[in-house]
């Protein structure tokens, strides 16, 4: 006879349940969020290289790291092609990806172009045929 099977699993269930512990966990909730994918450029073209001061670096790391830890922010990178990121935000909106891009301090020194707010959907390569 295989484990957990019978009257041996029904008494253990039945005991289990008066103790409202169940054997099988309830179902995980979907994530409703989406993902998108922004790139932004420093606006170096516009603004001195003085101008990208270690204190405004520092308060925007410090901003980024809020982002990160509050969820909405799930990676960043450094562009190579040109100063700037690229930032894989995750939410149920668009409008919260840009008033998270909006709060950044390099931004609001109108220091920073974002250049693309895409979202994102599954690659459908992986999924079922």
């Amino acid at each position: 006879m295989w484990p957990n099977t019978g009257p041996q699993r029904a008494a253990t269930t039945n005991r289990m349940q008066a103790r409202n512990v169940f054997l099988i966990p309830p179902p995980c909730l979907y994530n409703f969020t989406m993902q998108f994918l922004s790139l932004s450029r420093r606006r170096t073209d516009a603004f001195p290289p003085e101008a990208f001061t270690p204190e405004l670096a520092a308060r925007e790391g410090q901003r980024v790291r809020e982002l990160y830890a509050s969820g909405i922010l799930r990676q960043i990178w450094r562009r190579t092609d040109k100063p700037g990121a690229a930032i894989l935000w995750e939410a149920p909106s668009e409008a919260e990806i840009r008033a998270a891009l909006v709060s950044l301090p390099i931004f609001e020194a109108g220091m920073l172009e974002i250049v693309l707010i895409a979202p994102l959907a599954p690659y459908p390569g992986f999924g079922p045929t």
